[in-house]
């Protein structure tokens, strides 16, 4: 397996990077890749010469071709239209429909984007629930196909909002009442009285819209939403609130009684989605003729080895004549362009290359593009772009720049990226403020409870030779004692915390191996976990964290390398087994916590004492498979010894903090940080608790006020003394 296979780049790739004498990532690689073969939007800043481009190019490449693969094979994901979902076709730009079709979410905080549903009713007395997932504005009802999305807008579609208001042909009337996060709609339609109610929480808000049934022929559940989430019910499974009398839940409409959402794109609701041959799946777009002509030429060498399909590039240039463009795109397509703002610009206006299939928007040498006035174009090929794919990818934007700490820059990812990942080799690592991370000295001297521990975790036998033993206490013996305690504190941090849903780091990927056993060995339901590591075979590798993201197990053990790329939000806790010897991928490892404004607990064990570990270098010839060489590196052997409290101070020193210590019962005191908070869950206004503060400085208070008292006694008692002596 090649270095860039341990990234989880495909081995015909990894060939073809042979041919070019590529034998190691570089740095801006080695944080790219994975972040992008992750799901995630990611921002790169990088010397020129540093191997950007393929950053970006490889993965790019890689999920493309996966995808040809899959729809070749007919495997590829299904088009979610079954009879009562949310559309994915039907439906706004930045309007998101989950696997499933029954929770939809839209994150554009100034417009409005909506979508109805798959299925309509033509007659009858029906309903279906909307739960409000999220905070945000929402607006929920009915709606024709005649209507726009922006429902309520229109004399065809009906809607309750958030606010507390309906609302039809852009008229908002006061009605029943509010309603938020957690609360239930009920959505009520009486075809043959030709009326439109609404329940809130199962409390009737009496009738709110009179229909015109010869205009109607057919109503369809529809939502609109401004930065919000809901998630709906038809009846598949039982209601959280019981419909009126002679109601019945819409999914139990009969094959008379249905109607078809002619605006799917689709007409087979179980195909697998097809791309057009016009329609690619990623757009690089490039500042001149000569970068997108290296920027191709790179993308032809990656691509050698991948066959069945073949990958089809396409270079999108001015003074090349547009015809031939036109001719390919319109003949044997294309799966990836790269071009330069003007000539793409002319093609999709042109309505010669359609942007319905994009799965990748990348912007290389983004300052530079912005600087030359294309701000305006890439916010309309933006807006054009589907933010989730028909097949339910969502569309991942990567940014390239001199510099991303650029006004223009930072201002545009603002407002078109998802949560981007910001890496910076010449910035500064700084730890987000919704990562809430410390960490638990493991001290075998101090702690001598492994003398003795029922349940012993498998360690990675590098001291197989060392005679260790309980009383004697050489550094061999407290490095065996710190493996031990590691994954006892390890789980005790589980239980304290109550951890349901973690990630957690090992060094090596036999530590991660040991751990997964040592879980599933004491309770395989309460500590349900997967590993992910560059041993494991890459189909498993996908299984694994699908897995972890679907929320099958609980727990998601890997390496540095395997984990750099994990876009998982949400995610409440992470526990460093060991930190890492690089200073910056501390960094990386509790980036994993705290993000979409979640908040997040990093919790790291430290050993007090040096831990012999394996260390393969290139003098291993088998690099560490099947390797036992427990002899140390400086005489040619494959272990070394690790000193966790040095690391601990280079990270320290890196981030220029002290990080927080606790003890060895796991309990993290609250008010450290500001206030009680739910790790996993958005951080709640204003934050602080100043009550309890206030019991806390009580005590110190008391002691000023005293020590006051007792400085203006000596002070009288001094000037009474010489009062008295001068009289």
């Amino acid at each position: 397996m090649t270095a860039f296979e341990e990234f989880g780049v495909l081995p015909e790739i990894a060939k073809a990077l042979e041919e070019l004498d590529w034998m190691l990532p570089t740095d801006i690689q080695a944080e790219g890749i994975p972040l992008v073969l992750g799901g995630g939007d990611v921002l790169m800043a990088a010397e020129t010469g540093s191997g950007k481009t393929a950053a970006f190019c490889l993965p790019v490449i890689q999920i493309v071709w996966e995808t040809l693969k899959d729809l070749e094979k007919g495997t590829g994901s299904k088009k979610l239209s079954v009879p009562w979902t949310m559309s994915m076709y039907d439906r706004g730009n930045a309007l998101a429909v989950a696997p499933g079709g029954l929770r939809v979410q839209s994150r554009e905080q100034r417009e409005w984007h909506g979508t109805r549903c798959t299925t309509g009713v033509k007659s009858g007395k029906w309903g279906f629930e909307a739960t409000v997932t999220d905070e945000g504005l929402c607006r929920v009802g009915w709606s024709t196909l005649q209507s726009s999305l922006d429902l309520g807008t229109d004399k065809f579609g009906f809607g309750f909002g958030g606010t507390g208001k309906k609302s039809n042909n852009k008229q908002f009337d006061n009605y029943g009442e509010p309603f938020g996060k957690n609360d239930v709609i009920t959505c009520l339609l009486d075809i043959e009285s030709g009326t439109i109610k609404f329940l809130k929480n199962g409390v009737d808000l009496g009738q709110a819209f009179t229909i015109n049934k010869q205009v109607v022929k057919a109503f369809f559940p529809a939502v609109v939403l401004k930065n919000a989430e809901m998630a709906f019910n038809f009846g598949e499974t039982e209601l959280k609130y019981p419909l009126p009398p002679n109601y019945k839940p819409i999914c139990q409409a009969s094959d008379t009684e249905i109607a078809i959402n002619t605006n799917e794109e689709a007409s087979d609701p179980n195909s697998a989605p097809v791309l057009k041959s016009n329609a690619p799946q990623a757009i690089i777009i490039e500042p001149s003729r000569e970068l997108a002509e290296q920027t191709c030429e790179q993308l032809k060498k990656f691509k050698k080895y991948l066959d069945n399909p073949k990958i089809k590039e396409l270079l999108v240039i001015g003074g090349v004549n547009v015809k031939d463009q036109i001719f390919q795109l319109q003949n044997d397509g294309a799966d990836i362009i790269v071009g330069t703002p003007g000539r793409l610009e002319d093609l999709i206006q042109g309505g010669y290359l359609s942007l319905s299939s994009c799965r990748f928007f990348i912007l290389d040498e983004a300052d530079g593009l912005l600087k030359q006035g294309y701000t305006d174009l890439i916010e309309r090929l933006h807006r054009q772009m589907p933010k989730v794919t028909s097949d339910g990818k969502r569309l991942q934007m990567i940014v390239c720049s001199a510099t991303l700490h650029a006004f223009e820059v930072k201002k545009m990812a603002e407002k078109l990226m998802y949560f981007p990942t910001w890496v910076d080799l010449k910035g500064e690592d700084a730890v987000p403020d919704t990562v809430h991370h410390v960490i638990v000295k493991v001290d075998p001297q101090q702690d001598r409870s492994w003398h003795n521990l029922r349940r012993r975790i498998q360690t990675d036998g590098v001291h197989a030779n060392d005679g260790v033993r309980p009383g004697n206490n050489c550094a061999e013996t407290l490095s065996e004692a710190v493996k031990l305690l590691k994954g006892e504190y390890c789980v005790r941090a589980i239980d304290v915390h109550k951890m349901d849903r973690a990630i957690i780091f090992c060094r090596t990927k036999i530590d991660c191996d040991n751990l997964e056993r040592y879980l599933k060995n004491i309770d395989k339901n309460k500590y349900s976990c997967v590993c992910l590591h560059g041993d494991r075979k890459p189909h498993e590798r996908k299984a694994n964290l699908e897995k972890f993201k679907r929320q099958e197990v609980k727990f998601l053990i890997c390496t540095d390398v395997a984990a750099r790329g994990l876009d998982i939000t949400g995610l409440p806790f992470m526990i460093n087994v060991t930190l890492p010897d690089e200073k910056s991928n501390y960094v990386h490892r509790i980036g994993r916590v705290g993000r979409a404004e979640r908040m997040g607990l990093a919790l790291s064990l430290v050993s007090t004492v040096p831990e012999k570990v394996w260390y393969h270098g290139e003098w291993c010839k088998t690099r560490g498979r099947n390797c036992w060489n427990t002899n140390l590196t400086d005489v040619k052997g494959c272990c070394m010894w690790y000193n966790e409290p040095q690391y601990l101070a280079d990270i320290e020193e890196h981030l220029n903090i002290t990080i927080t210590q606790v003890d060895t019962d796991m309990v993290v005191p609250a008010d450290e940080f500001d206030g009680k908070v739910v790790y996993g869950q958005k951080r709640k206004a204003g934050g602080s608790n100043y009550q309890n503060h206030t019991a806390q400085m009580a005590p110190i208070v008391k002691e000023l006020t005293k020590l006051e008292s007792n400085a203006q006694l000596i002070y009288l008692n001094r000037h009474l003394t010489k009062f008295a002596k001068v009289a």
